[in-house]
């Protein structure tokens, strides 16, 4: 096989995501966290901080050069186009990072990307296995409030209509992993870490 198995994993807001890869991570398996590579590339990359400020303005940045958060998210947040066309200079560069990952790792069986919107962004498309995380709504909202101080329940649920449904996400996945507070996660993993193990070396 000429790369790795590539194993996806997304699902809203507040579903556990980082729980999920973590455990991943401490069986051995390298993660790309799309979300947090595109806030590194947007204070990093310079073609693609001269792109945001071409498109928002100077006042994207401040002046010691680190994207201004609360500006753009106070610019883009509730304007869709603007949201699109914020989406569409990050995603692309963040496509390319993920290649140079994926290169840098091509000894492993499989690697995880992580990604809130990987089916908006379409990068599902370039992925072999998706797995959703799974919580109920309510269940999200809760851990989201407990874990950002500084947002609202209104905040929370702004972001949730925002992203693909939860029931589109779980037809569209391979896999979905609950994470309900009521069923354990590190077995589920385990046994999905067994079945990827099998399918990377088919």
């Amino acid at each position: 096989m000429s790369r790795p198995y590539l194993v996806g994993i997304t699902g809203g807001i507040g579903s556990g995501k980082s729980i999920v890869t973590k455990i991943f991570s401490l069986l051995g398996v390298p993660i790309y966290d799309a979300d947090s590579r595109a806030k590194w590339l947007m204070e990093n990359d310079a073609e693609l901080i001269h792109s945001i400020k071409d498109a928002f303005s100077d006042k994207a940045y401040l002046e010691n050069g680190k994207l201004n958060r609360p500006w753009l998210a106070s610019e883009v947040f509730s304007n869709p186009e603007k949201t699109e066309l914020i989406n569409s200079l990050v995603h692309p560069r963040v496509g390319e990072d993920g290649k140079q990952w994926i290169a840098a790792n091509a000894n492993h069986p499989y690697l995880v990307k992580e990604a809130a919107l990987m089916y908006e962004s379409g990068s599902y498309k370039e992925l072999d296995f998706i797995v959703a995380v799974y919580a109920p709504e309510r269940i999200r909202i809760r851990r989201v409030l407990l874990r950002d101080l500084n947002r609202s329940s209104e905040d929370v649920k702004n972001i949730i209509a925002r992203q693909m449904p939860d029931e589109e996400k779980k037809k569209k996945a391979h896999a979905v992993i609950v994470n309900d507070d009521q069923r354990l996660v590190i077995p589920q993993v385990i046994s999905l870490h067994k079945q990827l193990l099998k399918s990377a070396l088919l």
